[in-house]
């Protein structure tokens, strides 16, 4: 008997969220988790702070099913959510910077814009990692305005970035310049804007995303996302196709 849950997608201010059972929760945990230590080693080695808000008000969040799962295996004793309560959040980030603790710290993009803009901090110490969206709180920037700005507020050299989305039980990082880098056990592909039937392995167009870990459910997602695949397979993310739907937490400007 596989334990199940089902996971709320996303939607944009007006819009109805959609549903995703997954059949076997075990299966996105192993993914995730291995996902994680692939690009940034044992969860026990890191102090994980979240922010995200729209995320936590939902409920049923595989974002935040997994950065919970995440803290339970890093066992740091300050790790935490947080929705609106920055100020602490801000001692908290102090705290691990003044103790040498590595730390990440994960957010929307509109809550971490908000959060460096009031509590500008300096990281010698903290990853910071944005996960996309602004959903309609902020006026929308570029990823590079968005990186800019966080760079100069927290002093870092570079901002990480995290692609997922809720019909995926995987994730691809990106360490910088938002450049995503995938699992060993999922792709991304392109597929020609006019022609859907042109599929490459490079080159720029709409992302198709191949994610081994659906096993209970479909493993090959025709995306709405724009961007570029590298012959390395490291792939970038440029916006929604136009009149797409806006929708999932992907909702950056080029």
């Amino acid at each position: 008997m596989h334990p199940q849950v089902v996971f709320e997608s996303s939607g944009t201010t007006g819009q109805q969220s959609s549903y995703h059972q997954v059949k076997d929760v075990q299966l996105y945990e192993q993914s995730y988790s291995q996902g994680f230590r692939l690009f940034y080693g044992e969860p026990a080695n890191w102090c994980i702070l979240a922010l995200l808000p729209s995320y936590l008000e939902r409920g049923n969040s595989s974002l935040v099913y997994m950065v919970d799962g995440l803290m339970q295996q890093s066992k740091h004793p300050l790790n935490g959510f947080y929705l609106h309560n920055t100020a602490e959040l801000a001692d908290k980030l102090r705290q691990t910077e003044a103790a040498g603790q590595r730390t990440l710290l994960i957010g929307v993009t509109y809550a971490l814009l908000d959060f460096a803009e009031q509590f500008p901090l300096e990281f010698r110490h903290t990853v910071v990692m944005e996960t996309g969206g602004m959903k309609g709180r902020r006026e929308e920037l570029t990823r590079e305005q968005v990186h800019g700005l966080l760079q100069e507020n927290f002093r870092i050299k570079q901002v990480h970035s995290e692609y997922g989305m809720t019909e995926l039980l995987s994730q691809a990082y990106s360490n910088g310049a938002g450049r995503f880098v995938c699992p060993p056990w999922m792709r991304v592909w392109v597929r020609d804007e006019r022609d859907p039937l042109l599929v490459r392995t490079e080159g720029e167009g709409v992302l198709q995303v191949v994610d081994l870990a659906n096993r209970y459910s479909c493993a090959f997602i025709a995306t709405d996302d724009v961007g570029r695949v590298y012959a390395d397979g490291s792939f970038e993310v440029w916006g929604r196709r136009d009149h797409s739907d806006l929708r999932g937490c992907s909702l950056l400007s080029v």
